[in-house]
């Protein structure tokens, strides 16, 4: 059901800057608390297999970029050290062109170290001529999507039975502390790793 930002075009590699989350059985415990109560609103919902917190959107490369591509993110990002954020609050988003509904869990603390984590990644774009992140980010992990445009039936009284579920989580305070160890590029099937020092 997932429908594709921009057409499929031979030599053209989608191309996405983020940090994975390896999630923990504790982490898939509470993702499948909020994923089942949220379907009692939103029937459709499909829980992600995969986390991550994006650092850029999802933007075209051509083929002979992507070397220099991934160069030019190593050089920017060698000084970066490891860093913990927390990512406690319930949130719900919808992609840019309304096709998809998300709900995720957005960044309390740590947000600092990383705008200037965007910062540096979008300076690698601007060389190539792409899109920056967005203005004012919302950092988030996804946690569950469908497809169209759902929020309404997600915010208001499901977002703060959502938000009760994380807060009454055994132990959520400490889930939620994450550790960011490395970067990661994903450009079509190729996969660059960054390690934070």
């Amino acid at each position: 059901g997932r429908i594709r930002g921009f057409p499929h075009e031979r030599g053209n590699w989608a191309t996405h800057v983020y940090l994975p989350y390896q999630a923990q059985e504790e982490f898939l415990e509470l993702l499948e608390l909020l994923v089942s109560h949220a379907r009692t609103h939103v029937p459709s919902l499909s829980a992600m297999d995969e986390f991550h917190l994006s650092l850029s959107q999802c933007v075209v490369l051509r083929y002979h970029w992507i070397e220099p591509f991934v160069r030019c993110l190593r050089e920017r990002l060698a000084s970066f050290h490891r860093f913990f954020c927390v990512a406690d609050q319930v949130k719900v988003y919808t992609n840019e062109n309304k096709t998809r509904t998300f709900i995720g869990l957005e960044v309390s603390a740590g947000h600092f170290q990383l705008l200037e984590l965007v910062s540096e990644v979008d300076r690698v774009l601007e060389e190539f001529d792409l899109p920056t992140f967005y203005k004012d980010p919302s950092f988030h992990i996804s946690l569950a999507w469908c497809v169209g445009d759902l929020s309404g039936r997600l915010e208001g009284q499901c977002l703060r039975e959502l938000q009760d579920i994380v807060d009454r989580f055994e132990d959520s305070a400490l889930l939620l502390r994450l550790q960011w160890e490395q970067i990661r590029c994903k450009s079509g099937n190729k996969y660059f790793s960054f390690p934070l020092r």
